[in-house]
């Protein structure tokens, strides 16, 4: 099994977690946060949402600069947000399927203008920078769900809520 193999294998299981989570979102929640300096349900889910597009910012460039004036997406409503979900996994799948072994082994950098913030092995980035991240946030919003009384689903097995 290679390298893209095993990145594939991981990457569906991921998104079909994600995609069981983002369906949760509730649209009459989207502006609410659970501390002031919280991001929003709606901000934090359509960063979930978002993320595939950094697998293929990291799987077809060397090198990525974000923009300063970069606006991240930010759905209007729960049906945009899973559109927005399905066309970035699509992206994101399809940039990882045309990865060769030798362009997983090659650097990739991450600049916020001329700085440099991440510098790794693309394998390496896909998983920290990517699918790391994503975990990351997905957790958060799993605990977002849960203070809004919003049945969370099992991501590695059945949730508390699945068990009923």
């Amino acid at each position: 099994m290679t390298i893209q193999d095993l990145l594939l294998q991981e990457f569906d299981e991921e998104m079909a977690g994600t995609r069981r989570m983002l369906e949760r979102v509730p649209d009459s929640s989207l502006g609410w946060k659970p501390h002031e300096r919280s991001m929003t349900l709606g901000r934090l889910a359509s960063h979930v949402a978002d993320l595939p597009n950094r697998c293929v910012s990291i799987a077809t460039t060397d090198v990525f600069v974000r923009p300063a004036n970069a606006v991240p997406f930010v759905a209007a409503s729960a049906n945009e947000l899973l559109a927005h979900f399905d066309k970035a996994r699509a992206d994101a799948q399809q940039a990882i399927v045309g990865l060769g072994e030798q362009h997983l082994s090659g650097t990739w950098t991450l600049k916020f203008g001329d700085r440099t913030m991440v510098e790794l092995p693309r394998a390496m980035a896909l998983r920290r920078v990517f699918m790391d991240h994503l975990i990351h946030h997905r957790g958060q919003l799993s605990v977002y769900l849960r203070l809004l009384d919003v049945p969370v689903p099992g991501m590695y097995g059945p949730s508390a809520d699945d068990a009923r």
